[in-house]
């Protein structure tokens, strides 16, 4: 037995050891496998063994220690919880023997975690589960999990749109203070806030839009003058009927955007105000902000003013209806149309011809993409990919869209604070490969400053028809960094504008509703609250996670309508390399998938310069943009990843330089 001063003693060493030992803090970054590592502050990861990895969580901040190992291998000892950032996750119900467990969907949880008795809600085996951690296993290893909610079974219609819901914490229901704010307005609301606006309910504004489009929130008109065209955007006003700071205000700025999820939207404002009260139906009365502006002949902007008016729109117009129009094709809904409304859209399209031809020699358009529309079932799966083609009306609609925002960057950069949608162009961790890769395959182009904003334009211009052994252009349209938000105005480098900023969707975005109260607050001194600088990160980042929410859904879906493709060659074109294989997006339905380099004959290594897949020793080469052809091989169902298997695919020369 210890005597009083042998424990004593130990105590001692025992602080001592614990003043002794160097503790660090980080991030524990989950892997595939059962190991981790914890990004520490300091900016190195540590590696976390399995054993130290069923204490902690993906996300959580931790303190941790260093042992040394054989051969000067180091690891990481969990030595404390910080704090615990994943509050909830989905996962299935799963029974062994007594023990009822959750196997979770969320990556990086590679382990079953037991649900206690009281925490089961009647569970039944294969639910599918929303839960939260009830006891954190930083202790020993043990977690439990407290079930919040039962989702449903794999296989129910719409399983995987609840799914998404719950893996990326989206809500599905409205607040009671959003539904009793939506349930008090009504179409008296609506001319109680008439006083003091424009009426320009005579005026041939019209909606051009999908038929099946219900939250319209903007409208055209457009009149010829002696230098080119009097162009008018009107766009819904929910900033006229949503009070600042209010349940659905707050509700809109947490739900950051409508996630166009397929069959089943989920809308940013209640359908009283989105597709009722705001929307810009036909024939009836609505509050809109307007933007006026001059388009020159040359499709220069000449000056703009913003007013709040009351319109009534004369026609909800479907694209292909003023496609034909434009384009002389027999169309019975043309012989409907207003001589006013007519003649407003022949206006239109040429003052959208000639916007277009200033911003094709001016600034920066976008490629044609393909598009294609997702059919669904009665069970909410895919029965159907067809192709969305994009027409006249298309680009009508998108070329007064952006002339309209052009003239809000413009208004916001002359205020003291807005907010803006800044490209700063290239990443920059990739630009020592960009000038390697414009050396070799365009040096005619190499001593352009791709930094700058007006030699980014340029770079992108000249290689757009550029003749070369590796599609350029197509390269550097891997390269790009992510726009973001910002107060400040500064380029918009994949437009090649000098600012810009959206308006013109209110119903569908928060940043666009906000820049609403900015320019109102400007010229009319209506009420509004700044946003914070944490306030715009939380905006940006609810906006990644709906778009992470929908691309999530649609990837189920599509990886499920995969199997039905059968075993059949089909055309497709490589859309991105990575060192383990490359993608192809087929050309009759859009569908991505994997060819693994496992699959093919031989060893190939990866050029990060050329994103080219190169045969060790044939010289065999996979390039981005190269036509293939391919066949459906199954599905990664873990990752839902559609994997294909190589047919056959273009000859591509291989250059000494590749």
């Amino acid at each position: 037995m210890f005597n009083a001063d042998a424990l004593s003693q130990l105590r001692q060493l025992k602080s001592d050891i614990e003043e002794s030992k160097v503790v660090s803090t980080g991030t524990v970054k989950a892997t595939n496998g059962r190991f981790g590592f914890v990004a520490l502050d300091e900016g190195r990861d540590v590696f976390l063994p399995p054993e130290e990895m069923q204490k902690v969580l993906p996300g959580d901040r931790i303190n941790v220690t260093e042992q040394e190992l054989d051969k000067g291998k180091v690891q990481g000892l969990v030595d404390g919880l910080i704090e615990s950032r994943l509050s909830t996750f989905v996962g299935r119900y799963l029974v062994k023997g007594k023990g009822h467990f959750v196997v979770p969907e969320t990556p990086g949880i590679n382990r079953w975690i037991f649900i206690p008795p009281n925490e089961r809600m009647n569970a039944q085996p294969d639910d599918y589960l929303y839960c939260c951690i009830h006891k954190h296993p930083i202790h020993d290893g043990k977690g439990q999990a407290k079930v919040l909610r039962v989702i449903g079974k794999a296989g129910e219609p719409g399983i995987e749109r609840a799914l998404t819901l719950a893996t990326f914490d989206l809500a599905d229901a409205w607040p009671a203070a959003v539904v009793q704010q939506a349930e008090s307005l009504d179409e008296a609301a609506i001319e109680a806030r008439e006083t003091g606006r424009e009426d320009r309910t005579d005026r041939a504004y019209v909606t051009i839009d999908s038929p099946a489009t219900q939250d319209m929130d903007d409208a055209l008109l457009a009149e010829p003058n002696a230098t080119g065209w009097a162009l008018s955007i009107a766009i819904a006003d929910p900033s006229a009927i949503i009070e600042p700071e209010s349940a659905a205000e707050l509700e809109a700025f947490n739900r950051a955007t409508a996630i166009y999820f397929p069959g089943e939207p989920l809308p940013m404002l209640p359908d009283t105000i989105s597709t009722r009260l705001c929307s810009l139906m036909p024939d009836m009365k609505r509050l809109v902000l307007v933007c006026d502006l001059q388009v020159n002949n040359d499709g220069s902007l000449g000056d703009y003013s913003f007013h709040q008016a009351v319109i009534r729109s004369h026609g909800k117009l479907s694209y292909d209806l003023v496609s034909n129009l434009i384009e002389g094709r027999e169309d019975e809904g043309i012989k409907a149309l207003s001589d006013s409304v007519a003649n407003s859209l022949d206006q239109l399209h040429q003052a959208a011809t000639a916007l277009r031809k200033w911003r094709s020699e001016h600034a920066l358009l976008s490629g044609d993409r393909p598009e294609f529309r997702l059919r669904l079932d009665e069970n909410r799966r895919i029965r159907a990919i067809e192709p969305s083609v994009q027409n006249e009306a298309h680009r009508l609609v998108e070329e007064c869209m952006v002339a309209a925002n052009r003239c809000a960057a413009n208004f916001l950069a002359k205020q003291p604070s807005g907010l803006f949608i800044q490209h700063p162009g290239f990443r920059d961790d990739r630009a020592d490969n960009i000038r390697t890769l414009v050396e070799g395959y365009a040096p005619h182009l190499a001593d352009i400053d791709a930094k700058t904003p007006e030699g980014f334009k340029t770079l992108m211009r000249q290689t757009t028809a550029l003749e070369a052994e590796v599609p350029v252009k197509g390269v550097l349209s891997r390269q790009l960094a992510r726009a973001e938000l910002a107060f400040t105005a500064a380029p918009h480098q994949g437009m090649g504008l000098d600012a810009y900023t959206t308006f013109t969707s209110p119903l569908r975005k928060y940043s666009d509703l906000y820049v609403h109260r900015v320019i109102k607050a400007a010229l009319w001194d209506t009420p509004m609250k700044a946003l914070s600088p944490d306030q715009l990160r939380a905006l940006q980042s609810a906006q990644l996670k709906a778009r992470q929410a929908a691309n999530s859904l649609e990837t189920w879906l599509r990886s499920d309508f995969a199997k039905t493709l059968g075993e059949e060659p089909m055309d497709g074109v490589i859309s991105r390399t990575i060192p383990a294989g490359f993608f192809v997006r087929l050309n009759a339905n859009g569908l991505e998938g994997f060819v693994s380099c496992k699959d093919l004959n031989g060893k190939y290594s990866f050029n990060p310069v050329t994103l080219r897949l190169i045969h060790n020793k044939n010289g065999r080469i996979f390039q981005v943009e190269q036509g293939v052809k391919v066949s459906f091989s199954g599905v990664e169902e873990e990752r839902r990843q559609v994997n294909f298997k190589l047919v056959s695919a273009e000859e591509i020369p291989l250059a000494a330089n590749a």
